[in-house]
């Protein structure tokens, strides 16, 4: 069974313990700005390059998966790249084709096209094993790309993990919904994360991303995974990632819900606590080897 802990347990604990062991870690880390990674661009044949920022380092490295629609230069994506920088571990974020400064059209992709973006990152862009970290829709991808490359993933830590989230949200419509919706060819929902205020999901999406669903069966992942949830996601139910808790086949499986945790998990606090959950989990995979 998964271990379910409150974020203030984790964090008293990391307070008492890895703060007061490793402060001078800490210090560096919180020093401040540091020089970000330059923008490079993956040329793939046949497909559209990749934009990715790379900072290199020890190993496990970290890889920051985003979420639907977002980019690599948001508030985690950065604080991650600082905190593996005073770490002197590798770290690469990027963005997924259509979005942010890769090349393509958002309206192309697919939950397919977005995995195999992750697949070509653990294959060419990174060395050795990698700590898996997704937010939101970039959770779900990060469970596929886990059961597709086990041997390059160390560790994931899920952030308001989405899996299964587009086709699970669909499939608990009325009936009648969903035959408006398969009639029309295309599902609108409102959302507050971008400028027009909705967000547009073919039916070819929708049937596309049942292929790649994991919540039916168990997922083979027998590395840590550790999944971080807010109590007061509006987006993304909690329940999701007790749910991917109990299907991957790990036993060193913890959950972490934040009593008051939005769906960003942005906040100072919240980044805190995963830049804390990542570092004890280098702590973990280095004292192994």
């Amino acid at each position: 069974m998964p271990r379910v802990r409150m974020a203030s347990t984790l964090l008293a604990r990391h307070f008492r313990t890895v703060f007061q062991l490793n402060v001078q870690r800490k210090k560096k880390w919180f020093s401040g700005a540091r020089d970000k990674s330059t923008v490079q661009y993956a040329v793939r044949p046949n497909l559209p390059k990749l934009a990715y920022r790379k900072v290199n380092g020890k190993s496990p490295g970290v890889v920051f998966l985003p979420g639907f629609a977002s980019n690599m230069g948001g508030k985690k994506a950065e604080a991650l790249e600082e905190f593996c920088q005073s770490l002197g571990h590798s770290y690469l974020r990027f963005d997924y084709t259509g979005c942010g400064s890769s090349e393509g059209e958002m309206v192309d992709g697919t939950v397919g096209t977005w995995k195999k973006d992750v697949l070509y990152v653990l294959d060419e862009l990174v060395e050795g094993p990698q700590i898996l970290v997704g937010s939101s829709m970039g959770g779900w991808l990060m469970c596929l790309a886990a059961i597709a490359r086990p041997e390059r993933t160390a560790a994931m830590v899920g952030i308001s993990t989405a899996a299964d989230h587009f086709v699970t949200l669909f499939n608990s419509l009325p009936i009648e919904t969903r035959k408006e919706i398969e009639e029309e060819g295309q599902w609108i929902i409102p959302t507050k994360y971008n400028e027009t205020g909705s967000v547009t999901f073919t039916t070819e999406f929708l049937k596309e991303a049942e292929q790649h669903c994991v919540l039916q069966s168990p997922i083979p992942v027998t590395c840590p995974v550790r999944l971080i949830h807010g109590m007061k996601d509006q987006e993304v139910p909690w329940h999701i990632s007790m749910q991917v808790a109990e299907r991957v086949l790990s036993n060193d499986v913890d959950v972490i819900l934040r009593k008051h945790g939005q769906h960003r998990m942005t906040e100072k606090h919240d980044i805190k606590l995963i830049v804390y959950t990542i570092d004890d989990l280098i702590d973990k995979l280095t004292t192994l080897v």
